[in-house]
């Protein structure tokens, strides 16, 4: 089973005067990238938020935004008249000494930070545990939607691997005739050069013999079925591992280039394009494998 890095969870919950709304959306990323949006009172709890939301998600990049609405009459912060009535007295009597009128002045001490109280009392332990489960929640949202969206990675690089297993057993053919043709050809090379009678038959073998082994791919085409099998175990492992996928991937790619470099054959060259291809295209899916 694999999960995608794509996700997207939501919860909420509702306490005797506010209601939390949690909403958190992951992307791929390569490592643990979390950014958050939380009421300036939360900011204490940001360590721990954090720390809960990367053990749960383990990679990507997660966008958490979490929102309170105020009810019942209740207010994170309040006017404080005393200061405004200050001001506001200030503002005129700057006015009058300046033979100005005043416009729109309480426009313009609605401004000024220093007119607000804000309750920076410590969170309640009842409203951090709703505020934790209200998270657990989202998380579980994102688990979900991340698992369905791995279902969909998944079936598409198997029909990928798949295919590179087919491709690979195509080659079969075109190996066995390619061997009669190098010995076609260097044969008929060296009777252009030299007389029929001087040309040593059992050389000539012990020669075919050794060039063979240079371009022979019955190694490459061995290891290379062993790790499209491995990939494909990988990938059915009840915990997803892209970065272990990613890797048999490269040694993929490694066994696919030097049968295409020693295939000299232009039918294997251009089943190796089309593995090549298969391969790129799998490589652009583990991007988004968690």
């Amino acid at each position: 089973m694999i999960k995608s890095m794509t996700g997207f969870g939501k919860a909420y919950c509702e306490l005797p005067n506010k209601k939390i709304l949690v909403e958190i959306k992951t992307l791929n990323s390569k490592q643990m990238d979390i950014y958050t949006k939380t009421p300036v009172y939360y900011r204490e709890k940001e360590t721990e938020i954090r720390s809960i939301i990367a053990a749960k998600l383990e990679r990507g990049k997660a966008d958490v935004n979490i929102q309170v609405e105020n009810i019942g009459g209740y207010a994170e912060c309040s006017i404080n008249a005393a200061v405004l009535k200050a001001h506001h007295t200030e503002l005129r009597q700057i006015a009058a000494e300046l033979g100005e009128q005043p416009q729109d002045i309480m426009s313009l001490l609605m401004r000024m930070p220093d007119i607000y109280n804000t309750n920076n009392e410590e969170i309640e332990e009842k409203e951090w545990k709703a505020l934790m489960n209200t998270i657990n929640d989202a998380l579980e949202q994102v688990d979900i939607f991340r698992i369905n969206e791995g279902k969909i990675l998944q079936l598409d690089v198997l029909k990928r691997i798949d295919l590179i297993e087919s491709l690979l057993n195509a080659i079969l053919p075109f190996e066995t005739a390619r061997i009669q043709s190098i010995k076609d050809k260097l044969w008929k090379n060296l009777n252009d050069m030299l007389e029929a009678t001087k040309i040593d038959n059992n050389r000539f073998e012990q020669e075919i013999i050794y060039y063979l082994e240079k371009i022979d791919i019955t190694e490459e085409k061995t290891r290379l079925k062993k790790h499209l099998d491995y990939f494909t175990d990988t990938l059915k492992n009840e915990v997803s591992q892209g970065k272990k996928l990613s890797f048999v991937c490269q040694e993929i790619g490694r066994e696919i280039n030097t049968i295409g470099s020693k295939a000299n054959d232009v039918n294997i060259q251009q089943i190796v394009v089309q593995m090549k291809d298969e391969l790129e295209k799998i490589k652009e899916q583990l991007m988004n494998i968690l």
